[in-house]
């Protein structure tokens, strides 16, 4: 019996000491390793919306490791970048960055991440290389202690690191428009628009042409939008004249309308310039007035009547002809007139054959009338209806005497023959 469990005891220990010691592989020295550089394209034109693509690259490596028994294995490696964010800021370049600092999350030895950061090209960035600023924000493992076999203290660090990336900015035509002239630009009509254009960009413009572009909804519409110039410096100038047409819903005012250049680059490539907007003053549509009184009628009569039609518009009326429209109780046999050109603020005076019916009650009357004329493309316009204030008046007294004017002479001329034949027979008698 005794025997028996000498066997046990002996067999639980060399179970003991058969089991394999469970070691812990260690990791000591090294850190994160960041870089950065731009992906793709780094050229960009101004007054371009540029998304610039930065990879992000974590290349640490591990000085030692070794295998240590009793051990417990850590959740981290000294080398993995953690819960990094990568941040652009303009410095001196002329950019504007629009995205804020983004989280990327970790970042394992030899392992990247690409970013794209939204940014905007200044107008007016000169030509040239940029140093930009880029921001990486992470946190490592900088320390592990083990105070006991059951027991691990980590020790995380935050840090940032700042590393600059190159853009370039491309030269490009920059367009100064320094002269826009409006030239019988008025609502419902046609007219010129000249252009006076300087070259303010670092760019020699070849083969360019001005083009002059509707601005959205702009009753300002390009009729001849295009204008050749040819080779166009830095810093030269240029003149050009367009065909518009102003929108008769348009209304005295100020528009926009966009000028751009289209030019071949010093790489031959054909682009075009940022558009340059300006603003172009339109006037209102011709209008007149009439500047003499109410017209004065008597029923039963026929008149001559006068109205006098003055321009009060900003441009001159061409070939101007008057109507006027007569309603019961008038009629007329002449309701036109011509007034010929009619300069600003310029009369000129209509006349008409008007008659009134006898039963013309006497009070106000109001007639339309209304000037056809050409602008000075030779375009056939209307003008608005004005109103003509006529007044009928009533009869004077001695209407009624002159109406039996007749009758009594008659009478009178009887009564002379009856005296005459009476006075004769007297006389024979």
């Amino acid at each position: 019996m005794r025997y028996d469990r000498l066997i046990i005891v002996f067999l639980v220990m060399w179970l003991c000491f058969s089991i394999p010691v469970m070691g812990v592989t260690t990791y000591l020295g090294g850190r994160p390793q960041m870089s950065a550089l731009i992906s793709g394209v780094n050229e960009f034109s101004p007054g371009q919306d540029a998304s610039i693509k930065v990879i992000v690259q974590n290349s640490g490596v591990q000085n030692l490791q070794f295998v240590n028994g009793g051990s417990i294995s850590r959740d981290d490696l000294l080398t993995t970048a953690k819960t990094v964010s990568v941040g652009l800021s303009a410095g001196n370049a002329p950019i504007i960055v629009k995205s804020d600092p983004q989280i990327v999350g970790d970042i394992k030895s030899n392992e990247i991440r690409t970013v794209a950061i939204t940014t905007k090209i200044l107008p007016n960035a000169n030509e040239g290389e940029y140093q930009i600023p880029l921001t990486i924000s992470y946190t490592y493992l900088a320390a592990v202690d083990q105070p006991a076999s059951d027991t691990l203290q980590s020790n995380y660090q935050l840090t940032s690191e700042t590393f600059p990336i190159t853009i370039k900015i491309k030269p490009q035509v920059k367009v100064e428009v320094l002269e826009a002239v409006p030239e019988n630009l008025i609502v419902g009509s046609e007219g010129y628009l000249d252009l006076k254009i300087r070259n303010t960009g670092s760019e020699d413009g070849k083969k360019a042409t001005v083009k002059l572009i509707r601005n959205g909804a702009s009753p300002i519409i390009p009729t001849d939008s295009s204008v050749f110039i040819g080779d166009f410096p830095h810093n030269g100038t240029v003149t050009s004249r367009y065909k518009v047409t102003i929108s008769g819903d348009a209304e005295k005012q100020t528009y926009p309308v966009d000028v751009v250049v289209t030019y071949e680059n010093r790489d031959g490539d054909v682009v075009t310039s940022d558009i340059e907007t300006i603003g172009i003053p339109i006037g209102g549509k011709i209008s007149f007035a009439i500047t003499s009184g109410p017209v004065q009628v008597v029923p039963g009569s026929q008149n001559v009547i006068q109205v006098d039609y003055q321009n009060t518009g900003v441009t001159t009326a061409y070939n101007a002809q008057s109507r006027l429209s007569v309603v019961d109780p008038f009629t007329s046999t002449d309701d036109t007139a011509y007034l010929g050109d009619l300069k600003p603020g310029q009369t000129a005076t209509a006349r008409y054959q008007m008659s009134a019916d006898d039963t013309a009650a006497v009070k106000d009357y109001t007639l339309d009338t209304e000037i056809r004329y050409r602008d000075a493309l030779d375009i056939s316009h209307s003008s608005d209806i004005i109103h003509v204030p006529v007044q009928v008046q009533p009869k004077p007294a001695s209407a009624g005497l002159m109406r039996a004017l007749p009758i009594i002479v008659v009478i009178a001329l009887m009564c002379i023959g009856a005296g005459y034949y009476f006075l004769v027979m007297k006389k024979k008698q």
